[in-house]
């Protein structure tokens, strides 16, 4: 029995009356996505603010929201679609997990209240493409009902064994699939790692050099595997990865370092749970100046993309060339939203 949708009917809608679903993913800056209670009325009198500064806007219903507050942030929530200025910035929700007695109720709600606002709606604790399979379902009854005309994308949390063991189910469940995160304390969790640390790294978890006179020893990135393993779901899938929390707020090297590491192994972003992680990921997830001009160098020199090239005493190919296209085109992305970078890179 196959595992999905034939070809022919992928990209059909689920519902009568839905919006077809979309065959190419928006691709919009998102080096950062900030977090935000929507219980909190201070902080949605902020909103505006935040949206200024962060690339994706996300009301967040889930961990860090207390029970008694579920309904209140939901509300918090409609309000803010309805009445705040984002200035085109996505405003993204994460739910509650499907099996809780909120889900419904927030997609019932927020698809029918602020769909039409609503961009990408974050599943947390994702552990298959069934689980992807019901959203997606849901989500095209609630357009037709709500008539949006167009359809409310899906991003996924990597946050159990079981959601590791199948993301290339889950990255290819859907039309819908935006991107995954990886979301590395209910993963600690889920695998019975012995951290109560939210992401980052840890200092017993290490190698240590053959015996000799001296034995320097070098911390290791504990979500290597996960995040390299993600990269390739999302790749494949033609969909975007994006590393989750880091929990140390004060400890802003540490976030850095990390937030370097998911960049350089293709992460197209992570989040944000507190403005100066907002700064944090513009750097990071930003090109390097130097990098951007001597990728627009490769392309110069090899302007079709063939051949071998000498630069700088450095080979240049075809395979390099789609390394500096690569760059390139981020480049000319956040460009076009951060007017300090467009003068940076030559492009303003």
């Amino acid at each position: 029995m196959p595992l999905m949708r034939n070809a022919r009917s992928f990209f059909a809608p689920l519902a009568i009356g839905a919006p077809d679903p979309v065959r190419a993913i928006p691709v919009t800056p998102s080096r950062m996505i900030h977090f935000f209670d929507p219980s909190n009325e201070k902080l949605r009198g902020k909103v505006p603010d935040m949206a200024r500064s962060a690339d994706i806007l996300l009301g967040n219903l889930e961990d860090a929201v207390a029970a008694d507050k579920k309904e209140a942030a939901r509300a918090g929530l409609v309000e803010v679609g309805r009445t705040a200025d984002l200035g085109g910035t996505p405003l993204w929700t994460r739910i509650n997990a499907l099996e809780s007695p909120w889900a419904l109720d927030d997609l019932v709600t927020l698809v029918t209240e602020i769909g039409d606002v609503l961009d990408v709606v974050m599943v947390p604790k994702v552990e298959g493409a069934e689980d992807i399979h019901y959203v997606d379902r849901l989500l095209a009854q609630l357009e037709a009902r709500a008539g949006l005309s167009r359809p409310v994308l899906v991003h996924a949390i990597l946050e159990t064994a079981q959601g590791v063991a199948n993301v290339e189910e889950i990255a290819n469940a859907s039309p819908r699939m935006q991107g995954i995160s990886l979301g590395p304390a209910d993963l600690a969790a889920s695998r019975r790692m012995k951290t109560t640390r939210v992401g980052g790294g840890h200092p017993g978890y290490r190698v240590l050099a053959d015996p000799g006179d001296e034995r320097p020893s070098y911390q290791q990135d504990l979500w290597h595997y996960t995040v390299g393993r993600m990269v390739d779901a999302c790749a494949a899938a033609g969909i975007f990865p994006y590393y989750g929390p880091f929990g140390d707020i004060k400890d802003e090297a540490g976030c850095e370092a990390q937030f370097r590491a998911a960049y350089l192994m293709g992460c197209v972003g992570a989040w944000s749970l507190h403005p100066v992680q907002i700064g944090i990921a513009k750097r990071v997830f930003s090109p390097d100046v130097e990098e951007v001009r001597f990728a627009r160098r490769v392309l110069e020199a090899i302007p079709d993309g063939s051949g071998v090239h000498m630069l700088d005493g450095k080979m240049q190919d075809d395979a390099t060339y789609k390394q500096a296209r690569v760059l390139v085109d981020l480049a000319e992305l956040l460009a076009k939203k951060d007017p300090e970078l467009a003068t940076a890179y030559g492009l303003s």
